[in-house]
């Protein structure tokens, strides 16, 4: 890699999977920004890169590494594996850190208050995961069994709701079918996982909407309906 490689990559403007840092700021804002595009779909994150794309440059990239080390293996639990590439440009240097999709997901980042939080990338921006996030990241994990789904009366009323309204919350769907947000929470988490619906994260909120047909395909899953009780 080379300056005109981070050069294109400017070009490219920040977003989902691309972050500019003019400087290396402080370990706790690294570590949040390294964890979550572990947490998500990987990425990479430009050291010396102003906001509007000017190249500012690094001074002294061993502090600056030394700093970017720390936030990744240690304010980050598990740690986030990642490259780093130096790229020489005008007596300075930009610091470029890949960091792929992990698949030990949660990374959690321990807060100033010492509260251990979860954070995901949602657009161009670095955001802390909801609960429900959360708890689909931790079923991502490789080692995870093949889910089989039982189909009762909840579910079915999810469903007819989508086909009706496109996007359901936790709270509407906990009033839909009147259970706490807890359990409602718990259902909706659980079909996502069997790939049966998807989650959507907003910056303050999240929905879930139905799968398509090739998402449900593709899911590691079984689905099957809770037949009534005889009599």
């Amino acid at each position: 890699m080379n300056i005109h490689d981070v050069k294109r990559l400017i070009d490219e403007g920040e977003g989902f999977e691309l972050e500019f840092k003019r400087k290396v700021s402080t370990a706790q804002k690294i570590a949040k920004t390294l964890s979550s595009f572990a947490n998500t779909k990987g990425g990479i994150v430009l050291f010396g890169v102003d906001d509007d794309g000017t190249i500012i440059g690094i001074e002294s990239e061993k502090s600056e590494l030394d700093l970017i080390d720390q936030s990744a293996r240690i304010l980050c639990e598990p740690a986030v594996e990642m490259e780093v590439k130096i790229i020489p440009h005008k007596r300075r240097d930009v610091i470029v850190i890949f960091v792929e999709e992990s698949s030990d997901k949660p990374h959690y980042v321990k807060d100033d208050d010492g509260e251990s939080k979860v954070f995901i990338r949602v657009n161009d921006n670095t955001v802390i995961a909801s609960k429900e996030v959360v708890k689909v990241l931790r079923d991502e994990r490789p080692e995870k069994l093949p889910l089989t789904v039982m189909i009762g009366e909840n579910e079915k009323r999810l469903f007819a709701y989508l086909e009706d309204h496109s996007r359901v919350t936790v709270s509407e769907y906990s009033e839909l079918i009147n259970v706490s947000i807890r359990r409602a929470s718990r259902i909706l988490t659980t079909l996502v996982r069997a790939g049966v619906i998807r989650i959507h994260t907003l910056e303050k909120t999240d929905y879930f909407t139905l799968a398509s047909d090739d998402e449900v395909s593709e899911g590691n899953h079984t689905a099957r309906s809770r037949k009534p009780p005889r009599r």
